[in-house]
């Protein structure tokens, strides 16, 4: 008689599992459909509000992990486990991870800073965190650039944003400096006309603002010339060595003699 009692109370007590672990899955399973139905939703939203896509992927994860925290304590409150208690050690542990992965969380912080301020964005050429090239991606923990070599370059968002960013991409047009040394005896006013003129031929050089042409600074061998045509940032290499190139071939056109430094030795008598 004690068997079969305990028998049955086995074979209820095993019915009442399998049910609550059935309700579970179905919990679990119609949850996260919830989810990620309230995902999508957000997604469409912010899209139609033209939010910026990597802020609508930082927004999705937030919501998509806190709703999972909350269906997974709602289902451990279904089998009878005292939620409160689970909620302090699940703080507890969010405390000693936020502590070892301090890193981690200040360049994620970081990140929604920059998508929310937008210093700036993808296809952007950019100098910031001792790297300079464009903007191929801006994630959740790091920026993706590739540089002027093409070498692809991940650099953490905190490192970004607690640096200095120049934009070369924001501004309409772009300067490049170069510098022209002449020989004592050339005149410098018919140098730089030469150049100015010689600098207009050049393709992708702007007429406003006109390239600029002047004395800059005096060494032994003689006047230096700042010449500094301007350009849109695509074209500045370009730009930068068509410069260097015409300066060679138009002082070599006007037979300047080439800067030398010339010193005189003097012996003392005896």
């Amino acid at each position: 008689m004690d068997f079969e009692n305990l028998l049955q109370s086995g074979a209820t007590l095993a019915l009442n599992l399998g049910l609550k672990i059935l309700g579970a899955l179905a919990a679990w399973i119609v949850g996260r459909w919830l989810i990620n139905l309230v995902i999508r939703l957000t997604g469409k939203a912010l899209s139609r509000q033209q939010v910026d896509p990597t802020l609508q992927r930082y927004l999705g994860s937030i919501i998509g992990v806190t709703l999972n925290v909350v269906l997974v304590v709602a289902i451990l409150g279904y089998f009878g486990l005292e939620t409160t208690s689970f909620a302090a050690l699940l703080a507890a542990a969010g405390i000693a991870i936020g502590a070892a992965w301090s890193g981690l969380l200040a360049n994620f912080a970081a990140g929604v800073f920059l998508v929310i301020l937008r210093p700036f964005k993808v296809g952007d050429f950019i100098a910031a965190g001792g790297v300079e090239g464009v903007v191929e991606a801006i994630g959740l923990f790091g920026t993706t650039i590739n540089s002027g070599d093409n070498v692809h370059t991940i650099v953490g968002n905190n490192k970004i944003f607690s640096d200095n960013i120049r934009n070369f991409t924001v501004n309409p047009w772009r300067r490049v400096d170069r510098l022209a040394q002449l020989a004592h005896g050339v005149d410098p006013k018919d140098a730089a006309a030469r150049l100015k003129a010689a600098l207009a031929k050049i393709p992708n050089v702007m007429t406003s603002p006109a390239p600029d042409v002047e004395i800059i600074d005096f060494t032994a061998m003689g006047p230096v010339l700042a010449v500094r045509p301007y350009c849109h940032n695509d074209h500045y290499w370009q730009v930068f060595f068509d410069t260097n190139r015409v300066i060679a071939e138009t002082f070599g056109a006007a037979g300047y003699p080439v800067p030398e430094q010339h010193l005189r030795l003097q012996q003392g008598a005896r």
